[in-house]
């Protein structure tokens, strides 16, 4: 009988034992939780601090007008009915307009950044034909900032 008593009582103290690891561990797993959600917290904080968009402070969006823009270069260059000729096209271009659609074809299918998308409040980007001009502009003029240089440092740009 005190062999059966010692077994039931060694039952005993493993399933306090157990549910005690079971309350230990559900408490660390909560305190480890509230951690997370704190840094969480603290990474949205931080976020919010350095947000540079549409603001209160801040100055209104001055409105460019590229996508007229973009259609006056369309209606000149490259839709059928064109104001200007070929001729034209190779003197501000230096390019036949077959070649430079071949171009942009193949910068658009190469880098993403060249495909006309929406930003986040839904308005159109600048057409491809408009990003590829600048990019050609930059190259033939070399008027465009040195590697090292990024927006974020203060000053003028150097090149």
């Amino acid at each position: 009988m005190s062999d059966m008593r010692r077994y039931l009582e060694r039952q005993e103290r493993e399933i306090k034992e157990r549910r005690r690891r079971q309350v230990e561990e559900k408490r660390v797993q909560q305190e480890e939780d509230g951690q997370v959600v704190m840094a969480m917290g603290f990474l949205d904080l931080e976020s919010q601090v350095r947000r540079r968009g549409s603001q209160v402070s801040r100055g209104l969006n001055v409105d460019r007008h590229r996508h007229s823009l973009g259609k006056n270069l369309l209606e000149e260059y490259f839709i059928p009915n064109y104001v200007y000729s070929n001729v034209d096209f190779r003197e501000r271009y230096r390019m036949q307009p077959h070649l430079f659609n071949k171009v942009m074809h193949d910068v658009c299918n190469y880098d993403a950044y060249f495909v006309q998308k929406c930003d986040a409040a839904g308005v159109l980007g600048l057409l491809p034909e408009q990003k590829l001009t600048a990019v050609i502009r930059m190259l033939a003029t070399r008027a465009f900032p040195p590697v090292d240089w990024s927006p974020s440092k203060t000053g003028p740009n150097p090149g």
